[in-house]
């Protein structure tokens, strides 16, 4: 069994596969992969308004423009998944009118990025200031997740570099940029490629967050991570710890199926 790539395991790597994510062992970390499923269910704010209700508590910095006819949007995301740390860099396009359902959402409709607009993108996630991980990839969605790991996404920063695809496009980010709160000074350029560091949101967070929810969620987040740890440490390898977990704390080891639930029960709004 080859520990050195994946899980080592390839039922174990299948069946994250199916979750729409890989592991990566050097890191011992799972990302998000090309072909996921959740492509296919692209992205409007609501996504971020009800993350809270599936136990995701995370910042999030949309960033808006326009390029090439189309209406884009790049946004970051840091904070606790569940029994997850982790970070996100998503890529969106849509030529679509708003979406408008009376009573529940007014607003764009973006689809994952497509193949012809997938950028360069890398982001290094730091807590306390140590270094968690590097991700780097021409993707639609770059994202990296550390299982049991807990924090509060103000202990959270990210450093994100995205390769624009010309000196138009650079220029469009820049002012949406710009207008969700971030200076030039703040920016540094090389080429078409731009790095900044998210710490504290500049845009307005979900209404739904408030601090006494965020605190009640998070405890039970901790406690998780708590009973993860106490439960997987005699194992080393990854294999190992998803037995522990189907036997001893189940309703973790199906945490990415209430992924996909999410995203079910919300995405189904794009036809609308």
């Amino acid at each position: 069994m080859d520990h050195s790539k994946g899980t080592g395991d390839d039922t174990l790597d299948r069946l994250l596969a199916s979750f729409g994510y890989a592991y990566d062992p050097g890191q011992d970390i799972f990302y998000s992969l090309l072909d996921a499923w959740q492509r296919n269910y692209g992205y409007f704010r609501l996504y971020d308004e009800a993350a809270a209700l599936f136990s995701m508590i995370m910042d999030c910095e949309p960033v808006y423009f326009t390029y090439a006819g189309k209406r884009w949007l790049i946004q970051f995301w840091k904070g606790q998944y569940g029994i997850t740390t982790g970070c996100e860099v998503g890529v969106y396009t849509t030529t679509r009118p708003d979406l408008h359902i009376p009573g529940v959402f007014k607003g764009p409709f973006f689809d994952c990025a497509g193949d012809e607009d997938l950028l360069d993108i890398e982001c290094t996630l730091y807590k306390h200031g140590g270094t968690l991980f590097n991700r780097k990839d021409k993707h639609w969605w770059v994202t990296g997740f550390i299982l049991g790991a807990f924090s509060e996404p103000f202990d959270l920063t990210m450093d994100i570099k995205i390769t624009l695809k010309d000196e138009v496009m650079l220029s469009e980010f820049i002012k949406g940029l710009n207008h969700a709160g971030y200076q030039w000074e703040e920016l540094r350029f090389e080429g078409n490629t731009v790095i900044l560091t998210f710490a504290e949101p500049r845009t307005p967070q979900p209404v739904t967050r408030s601090p006494a929810s965020d605190k009640v969620i998070q405890m039970k987040n901790k406690l998780l991570c708590e009973m993860y740890q106490q439960i997987t440490a005699p194992f080393t390898h990854l294999t190992d710890k998803f037995r522990a977990l189907e036997e001893q704390l189940p309703q973790v080891a199906l945490m990415m199926g209430k992924n996909k639930l999410f995203y079910e029960q919300y995405g189904f709004l794009k036809n609308k």
